[in-house]
């Protein structure tokens, strides 16, 4: 469709004997925020990776802003206006704050003092500007994850991927940093994001698509995936679906 921003064909990307994405297709709407869920080794990030061009596929084409980017290098990509998240967050520790999120922002803009003002004004929206002169060595799990983020915002993207942002923090961090990624998105950033944390995912996004052995294997809106009996069974095992709902209580009829 014409307002499409990522449009993934027939994906399939297999190493060695593990097909690790199979036949993949999906559509993220410009302007939207969705996710993609499944459980620990479904392929989600291996799916990231062939959208943003770290891993070409064997099979199939990615589309950004109509332009096929197919195995296209991802700093290509990223000029584009396609930029991803890791979930192994390594900044460049003997730099500040600041300056971490000012490589990001080198990529489109190449005036030192223009890019160091842009990464004062992402460290605002991400909760970070009482940290811009601090090492980056010194922040916490939590600021290191806002940092990623910093980092990506810095890029001026279109899409921004969101690989797991969430993970490692406690319950009053995710609290804090949900409406952190609802503002980027409010603010007319795409995002997809995976994350294992249905709480985020409730809250956040407005479509999701689930990923279990490669495979996509539902998709809808967070209410409708999360009671689907597929899905229920991909994360739960098989048998322990229809364990709990032969214990549930049977409604009246």
């Amino acid at each position: 469709m014409a307002n499409d921003l990522l449009q993934l064909s027939g994906l399939s990307k297999s190493f060695g004997g593990l097909k690790a994405v199979q036949n993949v297709s999906l559509a993220v709407p410009e302007g939207s925020l969705t996710a993609l869920i499944g459980p620990n080794g479904a392929g989600k990030t291996t799916l990231f990776a062939l959208m943003s061009g770290f891993v070409r596929p064997d099979t199939g084409t990615v589309r950004f802003a109509g332009q096929d980017i197919t195995g296209q290098a991802p700093h290509l990509n990223a000029r584009l206006g396609m930029t991803r998240t890791f979930q192994i967050v390594q900044p460049f520790a003997a730099q500040t704050v600041r300056e971490n999120i000012a490589v990001g922002a080198h990529l489109k803009e190449p005036n030192r003092r223009a890019a160091l003002a842009l990464a004062s004004e992402v460290a605002a929206r991400v909760g970070l500007a009482p940290q811009l002169d601090k090492p980056a060595a010194d922040l916490t799990v939590a600021s290191r994850k806002r940092l990623e983020l910093a980092r990506a915002l810095a890029t001026r993207p279109r899409l921004l991927l969101l690989d797991e942002v969430l993970a490692g923090l406690n319950p009053q961090e995710i609290a804090e940093m949900i409406p952190v990624v609802r503002g980027i998105a409010d603010g007319g950033v795409t995002v997809l994001m995976i994350e294992h944390v249905m709480q985020a995912v409730m809250n956040l996004a407005e479509h999701v698509w689930v990923l279990a052995q490669g495979q996509l294997i539902a998709q809808g809106n967070p209410a409708q995936v999360t009671s689907d009996e597929r899905v229920i069974e991909a994360y739960l095992g098989h048998g322990t679906a229809a364990r709990l709902r032969a214990a549930a209580p049977q409604e009246a009829a």
